[in-house]
């Protein structure tokens, strides 16, 4: 897997000073996306070892509140794979702190079992994050004045509480 950017005191993408990860790859192709160049699977640099320990030191600071996962798309096949198990570790370092992902893909329509996106890591991504922003930017509904979407379809999602009810 690839990403395009790291930010590390990132305070517009989530709630709180965030540290964030923009992944590569993206089939959605949304007009009017903001990084179209996320879109190339290939863009940017590979994610390794040293990425991850880069990401975890990043966000050992008591003033960070979480970490942001947006692209490209994280919930392409090829990305879920590394993700997941990097969720999972973010969890375990630092289980106060929590995870916004960003996707194109629909909560209950693509990532749910026999669904298009859904993969043997999709859950495991899934139990990772505390709030999913889903749904793919529309330009005919964009919208300035939302607080972390960019199009009116956006939804954000607080996914704990939708797996307790």
């Amino acid at each position: 897997m690839n990403y395009g950017a790291i930010k590390k005191f990132d305070v517009a993408d989530g709630e709180g000073v965030r540290v964030s990860l923009f992944v590569s790859g993206c089939r959605n192709a949304c007009k009017g996306c903001f990084q179209p160049e996320t879109w190339n699977f290939h863009f940017g640099e590979q994610f390794t070892q040293d990425t991850e320990k880069e990401i975890l030191d990043a966000l050992s600071p008591e003033y960070i509140a979480g970490f942001s996962l947006l692209g490209g798309e994280p919930f392409e096949e090829e990305n879920q794979e590394v993700l997941a198990p990097f969720l999972e570790k973010i969890k375990q370092t630092y289980p106060s702190k929590n995870i916004w992902c960003w996707t194109g893909y629909i909560y209950d329509k693509d990532l749910q079992p026999a669904q298009r996106k859904y993969t043997k890591f999709t859950d495991r991504m899934l139990n990772c994050i505390d709030v999913l922003v889903d749904g793919p930017f529309i330009e005919e509904q964009r919208n300035l004045m939302l607080e972390f979407r960019g199009s009116e379809n956006q939804r954000i999602l607080r996914l704990k509480e939708i797996r307790k009810a």
